[in-house]
């Protein structure tokens, strides 16, 4: 039953009880009994530093606790771009949180920076107990990977700003460097070497051109992947993004790295620049490691020339060092025995700032 009230309309029980946040859309309890359950993935990744537990108004960490006497502090924020379509879609939520993680502590990498800490932040029009904690699941395997504490986040339910089953994801990262040990690629200089670290996959940029090749060309989730048979479509292009920011922390402090780039948005061309000064360039021989298969998928479905492919999407590198030639093999070996696959991909030159991608015409399909 709905009645008309002084240009109000009241339904059900509201008449005779009065309104309630639940009836509204927002179930405080459910909010409640979330945190509960994922308070043990949150414990899970405690580390030195960490002061506290969840639950609070706000996460406290020490930094003197953390081992650090002159630190600056580094922060980033990102989210998962609409790779998180897929995952709805496919009704597979728990390594959307990795690829979260991922995303903001690369970034911290990148300029030399010790992840810290972590909290996300997840909006939906109605919480879903079971997709939230699966989500809240793969941040905490995240911040493990990464070596940071999950300290805090935000769940939010927000009635008529999400279709149902769609939830929207992001995360804001803390992270420290010694004063002076920060990675901003000012000694760079032409002759020093680009190593390439291997991408595990698509990582979470250009999701939606993938997405809408998928639709175009009417592929199905749910069959076997073209580049991949041993898995679907979903949960190959779900592969979560590479972690690099403990991988890369000891060639940093060793001395053996100038500068890093992580490959995110813009692709290998967009995103070398930024990490070189001016009157430097980086010349990148695409010969120098194979195009993953579903790069090669990719670019074959969608006639993509290599250049563009190169502006979208990682093409098998996530994260780029930069080495002395003298130092090379040294922090090439540093960055194999931390677990990274490590491609010399080519050279720092003399020029107008940009990328000379070189080979591409050729090793690359179109």
């Amino acid at each position: 039953m709905v009645t008309a009230r002084g240009g109000y309309r009241i339904c059900g029980d509201a008449i005779n009880n009065g309104y309630t946040y639940k009836q509204a859309g927002v179930d405080v309890d459910a909010g409640n009994s979330l945190v509960d359950r994922i308070k043990p993935l949150a414990a899970a990744t405690h580390r030195p530093g960490v002061l506290g537990g969840l639950g609070g108004f706000a996460g406290l960490f020490d930094l003197a606790a953390a081992g650090y006497a002159d630190p600056l502090l580094v922060a980033a924020t990102d989210g998962v771009g609409t790779k998180l379509k897929i995952a709805i879609e496919a009704d597979r939520h728990d390594t959307i949180g990795i690829d979260l993680v991922a995303m903001c502590v690369n970034d911290l990498a990148a300029q030399g920076a010790e992840p810290l800490f972590f909290l996300d932040y997840l909006a939906s029009g109605k919480l879903d107990q079971r997709v939230a904690e699966a989500v809240v699941g793969g941040v905490a395997k995240g911040c493990e990977v990464a070596g940071c504490a999950l300290i805090g986040g935000e769940t939010a339910e927000m009635p008529g700003m999400y279709a149902p089953g769609d939830y929207d994801l992001a995360g804001f990262a803390v992270g420290a460097v010694e004063r002076g040990c920060q990675l901003d690629g000012a000694d760079v200089e032409p002759g020093d070497v680009l190593l390439g670290l291997a991408s595990s996959g698509v990582h979470a940029n250009g999701f939606s051109l993938v997405r809408r090749l998928i639709a175009d060309m009417e592929f199905d989730y749910r069959a076997p992947a073209p580049f991949d048979a041993g898995r679907d479509l979903a949960q190959a292009l779900l592969e979560p993004t590479r972690i690099y920011a403990k991988s890369t922390l000891s060639a940093v402090r060793a001395g053996k790295i100038k500068a890093l780039a992580h490959i995110t948005g813009g692709g290998l061309i967009d995103n070398l620049p930024r990490m070189l000064p001016d009157g430097a360039a980086a010349e990148v021989d695409a010969t120098a490691w194979r195009l993953p298969a579903v790069f090669q998928w990719l670019a074959r479905t969608g006639g993509l020339a290599s250049r563009e492919l190169a502006r979208t999407f990682n093409c098998g590198i996530g994260m780029v060092a930069i080495a002395a030639a003298s130092e090379t093999a040294a922090a090439q070996a540093l960055l194999a025995e931390a677990g990274e696959t490590v491609f010399p991909i080519g050279r720092v030159v003399a020029g107008e700032s940009g990328v000379r991608l070189i080979g591409a015409e050729t090793a690359w399909p179109s």
